[in-house]
């Protein structure tokens, strides 16, 4: 099926300027452990750029790549229709086109490199090269067989890439950034502003908020109605068994209880510590000399600062008597924070900081025993849903319903709305794992049983679609009464601003409103805690003196700009941000040069790309 030219996808972004051993390791290695293989069949190519085809393998195994980076960026697998969502598809078909038309350029031009510049790519590339270092042929076809590449395959491929990168950087290469645009840019991006602000808060109206009416309410419900309305939820019946529910229920051994307890007896019984440092010198005559210092008033700090260490650097932590070796029995033997020494350690002659006294704690058996009854009956629990996951898969193979599993299985049946993304989740759809599963199913799906992290398991059915519905206003009182309080004080806010602008514009001082908050010097891409973006924006557009009033979720404030600062024009730090600039602005140029011209080539070409041949590629991975 032919396919327009001016409705054919443009290649956009980045230029074919690849770094051919990049390029194999990607091709060749990193397709090779996604399980592609030729897509086979009759169908050769997707649809072709004046002479050039554009294979369907390339289409597949690009295809392949992109999903599996969207999968790595994710930590997630990615399907091809999610993908489809971020037009991962439209993006692969433009580079294939783009690339296909600097073939076809290639070709009429007779632009290609000789089988010397192949080999020497090839011999090149790490992913080629042997144990010994250097290239290795067994490897070589190792790695071509991973990817389902043959050697002619693979060549064919590397001469055309490096041909295409020839064309590519004559038409995108030796652009200079004009030094007007780098300067203009630099001033922009290098400009400081410093401003003066004053938050208002409910504190600063100068009458209380009114109470709302009754009609107030209805009419701000009425007014607001999508604020009010229900989203789409599915009606979800599940059964489940949690751990939490039968724990109570177990029986507790006071025997096993107190086995328990004494195989973690270190955790309820802890001996006393100290809290120490150790400074280690050279010598003993080196350390007590220290000692001496410090015992007539230097600071251990400063020791410390002489040795080139921080405090840091010699911080035991909390250490039990038999932690100390040597220094055990003087540390302990302190009532109260000092130092001693110098002692020997493995370390060497050192002076020990004792800095606090932590006591012994004891956790009595009989303190212990409810928590650990409880942690016996959970796990007693878990164990008991774990052996009933085997026959709640058989009733479910064998037809049962879920109203069959609660009676059988002593699950607890419910309904809920459920409502993909809510924020603060509660009761059974905290569950990740619940989320996950509800999330994912459809009307007439077959129930699985679902294993939840807490060993739980739930299963569900998927029993309507909710279309969004407003809740009813008695039902969402409450919640209209807190918007219309918000509601009513954004506007009182917003009032006030607009009076103590005039009083300032008037000759008062700011600061008789209110704290004022000062800053000196900001970027555009600054950031002020709590205040919207639109704070910048205004400072930023902002004549010196100019107050303005600036509003947003949960924000009212007065803005005055006091002062711009240009942008340096000298220094280490100037040369470098333009420097930055006109290598962005060259890039740009190059990319947009490269673009016109694969779009020129592609217009003067023609285009035709085989739909069905796409959509057969496409269904490979769905």
């Amino acid at each position: 099926m032919a396919t327009d030219p001016e409705n054919t996808p443009r290649k956009k972004g980045k230029g074919n300027q690849i770094v051919v051993w990049t390029l194999m390791a990607m091709l060749v290695l990193g397709l090779g452990g996604f399980g592609v293989t030729n897509f086979g069949g009759g169908v050769t190519s997707i649809g072709r750029v004046g002479e050039r085809d554009i294979d369907v393998n390339d289409y597949a195994r690009a295809m392949q790549q992109e999903l599996s980076a969207l999968s790595a960026q994710f930590g997630t697998t990615i399907s091809f229709s999610q993908a489809q969502a971020f037009g991962i598809d439209q993006t692969v078909l433009q580079r294939l086109v783009a690339q296909a038309a600097l073939d076809n350029e290639a070709a009429r031009t007779g632009l290609s490199v000789g089988d010397e510049t192949v080999a020497g790519e090839i011999t090149r590339t790490p992913a080629f090269q042997g144990t010994a270092g250097g290239f290795d042929r067994d490897t070589y076809r190792f790695a071509l067989n991973q990817a389902n590449l043959t050697e002619s395959t693979f060549e064919t491929n590397l001469r055309a890439d490096i041909a295409r990168q020839l064309l590519t950087g004559a038409v995108a290469g030796g652009f200079a950034a004009p030094a007007a645009l780098t300067d203009t840019l630099y001033a922009w991006v290098g400009e400081r502003r410093g401003f003066s602000l004053l938050r208002l808060s409910q504190a600063d109206l100068t009458a209380p908020l009114p109470e709302p009416a009754e009609a107030d309410l209805k009419a701000f419900y009425e007014a607001n109605i999508p604020t009010f309305t229900a989203p789409e939820a599915k009606r979800i019946t599940y059964v489940s068994l949690l751990p939490e529910a039968i724990a109570t229920e177990q029986p507790v051994d006071d025997a096993a209880l107190k086995a328990i307890y004494d195989q973690r007896i270190a955790e309820y019984v802890l001996p006393e510590k100290r809290l120490v440092e150790r400074l280690v010198y050279p010598s003993t005559e080196e350390a007590a000399a220290a000692k001496a210092r410090l015992d007539a008033g230097e600071t251990f700090e400063t020791l410390v600062k002489e040795r080139g260490l921080d405090l840091t650097d010699i911080d035991l932590g909390e250490a039990a008597k038999e932690d100390l070796g040597t220094a055990a029995e003087a540390i302990f033997a302190l009532t109260e924070p000092g130092v001693v020494g110098p002692i020997d350690s493995e370390l060497g002659p050192a002076l020990f900081r004792m800095n606090a006294i932590l006591a012994a704690q004891e956790t009595t058996f009989e303190q212990a025993k409810a928590d650990l009854a409880v942690e016996m009956q959970t796990d007693t629990a878990r164990r008991l849903i774990a052996d009933k996951v085997e026959a709640i898969d058989d009733l479910l193979a064998g037809g049962a319903t879920l109203e069959d599993l609660a009676k059988e299985q002593g699950m607890t049946l419910a309904t809920m709305d459920y409502v993909s993304g809510a924020a603060a989740p509660e009761g059974i759809a905290a569950y990740t794992d619940f989320r996950t599963a509800a999330d994912a199913v459809a009307v007439g799906d077959f129930p699985e049983a679902v294993l939840l992290d807490d060993g739980g398991v739930v299963v569900l059915r998927l029993d309507e679609i909710v279309p969004p519905a407003p809740i009813p206003f008695d039902t969402a009182r409450d919640d209209v009464a807190t918007a219309w309080s918000a509601d009513a004080l954004t506007k009182a806010l917003s009032a006030r601003a607009v009076e103590v602008k005039a009083a300032v514009e008037g000759g008062q001082p700011l600061g008789a409103f209110g704290i004022v908050e000062r800053t000196a010097a900001i970027a555009r891409e600054g950031f002020v805690e709590g205040a919207p973006p639109s704070l910048m924006e205004a400072v930023f557009a902002m004549a010196p003196g100019e107050m303005r009033v600036v509003e947003g979720p949960g924000f009212t404030a007065l803005v005055r700009l006091d002062e711009i600062s240009p942008a340096a024009t000298t220094g280490e730090e100037a040369d470098a941000l333009k420097g930055a600039i006109a290598a962005q602005v060259e890039q740009a140029l190059s990319q947009d040069a490269l673009t016109l011209f694969t779009n020129a080539l592609t217009d003067e070409a023609g285009i035709f790309l085989d739909q069905q041949a796409i959509s057969a590629v496409q269904a490979q991975f769905n």
